[in-house]
């Protein structure tokens, strides 16, 4: 099919139905019904087939017109790097998204399917899209009006390729920055975490008052489906590894892993993820009382559970074992949507056996059914299941890095500036006769961003449309300023220059989930020798790049000012703002510094706590004003 004709024969696949629907009339095709009606209606029409489908979510890569009319699959999404083209435009993932929704459309009953997307730091998987601090960062800020505008800045460039759906937020408390997905966490302090499900309502809207406990809402065309992550416990796993074992009382869970999903159920959220970790050895894909009996019944929730991303594999040893067990374990546990990804004919074939055989009751199909079509409905898609390119302005937009710079800005942690009040280093003068910089990190814009950023692990090398450190040095220094950059200057090319300070980019290489993993937490080199060589003879601030605290005690008597960045995302020029002076150090750790990993773990709160820095620790300076004419204004 030719990808120029999609919209219009989208459009004459919608037009058919409304022509069927004058024929016959159907509740669940009138909106202005009340969404309830038209789910009991939809669902009395269905078959089992069609009911199997729609708890079905597939692989971008495996989706065609012809799968979704055949099998009826109710969701597709793309895995981390798998699009439609590394520099696919917003109108190439919008007819990517269209083609499948037509083969939707064009069943029986013409469901549309709902698209997916992990957005863990903006779309990031979009290429030109603003990529935003990691979450780490985002709880360094404390400021939950700025996390509520990255929601809606969120929603638009995922609307700008088409997509409805977005796998986010992440409202993990991470306990242990051993774990490699610990950027993804906000902070350990589950009152901070709470706070930061404000990006739900960003991403989805307000929910009106007037909303049923536990029912999902979004609003307008311009918000999409949010989903909170990974339920529960995913940041507390023994030693902090991925996919590991949680062992936590009932109170420490409640208390701990669980009050953040009180807020995004409160705030309409509309589907809940399960995750690939375990509670007390029984893994969260298997946990009835948990997702059915305290989730759905207890919380009231209301939208959909999915699984993750082959989640369902995971309960066996090996995984895909007795992949029949797998489906009949986890759906009886209240999973209502299976991320397969791939192999949809075996899960479709096995739900089906298990059903039929009476493993799995009708009454839990329809329970899953029926709040798959309630957050379908609620959406909007039936009424506008296509979309258009009318919103492709939005990825990657002005305002959105300018939003992204705000937040790097504000995510900045400054840990030591100078030895005593009286010698500080920082704000640095942007009138100097030479500066030098150096590091790893400082003209990479791929490190800055991290994991979850064009692949699933990250890459090096430079983001489309991001502002390296380095550049943004060099633009907001004055005009007659020298910049030297040698990523890894050697002590006599150190000792033969003079430089008024230097300022060194350096911290962890990209990673993601499990390869994220880490047992000591130290700079990886050459970092560490940079700081070193650098600072042990020029005057210097370091520029910390990481996902979690890492080992830095080490350099701290080495070293004249210490800046936790953690992983600032695209805009780069929000650190220079504030290394210059034009914009004050206000952030404060979500997170505690610790001296020596053999601490770990140590949170807020503990018996024994003897931090390096302790959690909400940060120094702070005032913005500077400059007559100095900066770079970017003379070039």
């Amino acid at each position: 099919m030719v990808r120029s004709c999609v919209h219009l024969v989208g459009t004459l696949i919608v037009c058919f139905w409304a022509i069927m629907a004058n024929s016959e009339y159907m509740k669940y095709k009138d909106p202005g019904l009340p969404v309830q009606v038209r789910v009991k209606d939809l669902l009395s029409r269905m078959t089992l087939e069609e009911k199997m489908g729609q708890m079905t979510e597939i692989e971008q890569s495996v989706a065609s017109f012809e799968v979704m009319q055949n099998y009826f699959i109710g969701a597709v999404y793309n895995d981390g790097g798998s699009v439609p083209g590394k520099q696919g435009s917003p109108e190439d993932w919008v007819n990517v998204v269209n083609e499948i929704q037509m083969g939707a459309l064009s069943t029986r009953l013409g469901i549309p399917m709902i698209y997916g997307a992990d957005v863990v730091h903006g779309h990031t998987f979009a290429y030109t899209a603003t990529v935003f601090p990691h979450n780490i960062g985002l709880g360094a800020t404390r400021d939950v009006t700025l996390i509520k505008k990255i929601g809606a800045a969120t929603a638009l460039e995922v609307r700008a390729t088409g997509i409805r759906y977005a796998f986010a937020p992440c409202i993990a408390v991470c306990r242990d920055p051993r774990w490699g997905r610990c950027y993804e966490s906000y902070s350990e302090d589950p009152t901070t975490v709470r706070a930061m499900t404000e990006f739900i309502p960003g991403l989805q809207g307000d929910i009106p008052d007037n909303s049923l406990k536990g029912y999902p809402f979004v609003s307008a065309e311009d918000k999409v489906a949010a989903c909170a992550k990974h339920y529960v416990g995913d940041g507390g796993t023994i030693k902090g590894i991925n996919e590991g074992n949680t062992l936590a009382s009932w109170d420490e869970l409640l208390n701990v892993h669980m009050p953040a999903y009180y807020d995004s159920i409160s705030k309409g959220v509309a589907t809940v993820m399960i995750s690939f970790s375990s509670w007390n050895g029984v893994k969260m894909h298997a946990n009835r009382a948990l997702i059915t009996d305290f989730l759905k019944n207890t919380l009231k929730f209301k939208g959909f559970v999915i699984s993750d991303s082959k989640g369902l594999d995971r309960l066996t040893s090996p995984m895909h074992s007795n992949y029949t067990y797998s489906i009949e374990t986890a759906i009886n546990a209240g999973i209502d949507m299976v991320m397969v990804p791939f192999n949809y004919t075996e899960f479709i074939d096995g739900l089906s056996f298990l059903v039929r055989n009476n493993f799995i009751s009708m009454r839990r199909i329809d329970d899953a059914v029926e709040r798959i079509l309630r957050v379908k409905l609620l959406m909007g898609l039936f009424e506008n299941p296509l979309a258009d390119y009318s919103m492709a302005k939005y990825l990657g937009c002005k305002e959105h890095r300018e939003l992204a710079r705000e937040a790097v800005r504000k995510s900045l942690v400054l840990l030591k500036n100078g030895n005593s009040a009286k010698q500080t280093l920082l704000p640095l003068p942007k009138i100097a006769s030479r500066i030098l910089v150096a590091g790893t990190h400082a003209d990479n814009t791929g490190y800055q961003c991290g994991g979850w950023t064009i692949e699933w692990q990250g890459l090096s090398g430079n983001v489309k449309g991001g502002t390296s450190i380095l550049t943004a040095i060099k633009r907001t220094v004055d005009a007659a300023t020298e910049i030297v950059y040698q990523e890894n200057p050697d002590t006599s090319f150190l000792k033969s220059n003079k430089f008024s300070y230097a300022i060194v980019v350096v911290g962890e290489y990209p990673y993601a989930e499990s390869d994220g993993d880490n047992t000591n937490l130290t700079i990886p080199e050459p970092g560490p020798s940079i700081i070193t060589n650098v600072c042990a003879t020029v005057k210097c601030v370091v520029v910390l790049i990481s996902g979690r605290p890492v080992v830095v005690e080490p350099y701290l008597s080495t070293v004249d000012a210490l800046v936790a960045a953690w992983l600032p995302g695209s805009e780069g020029q929000g650190i220079a703002d504030v290394l210059f002076g034009d914009y004050e150090f206000t952030g404060k750790l979500p997170r505690t510094w610790f001296k020596s990993v053999d601490q770990l773990p140590m949170n807020v709160g503990d018996e024994k706590y003897d931090p390096l820095f302790p959690f909400g620790f940060g120094l702070t300076t005032e913005p500077i004003q400059t007559v100095s004419a900066p770079r970017d204004q003379l070039e």
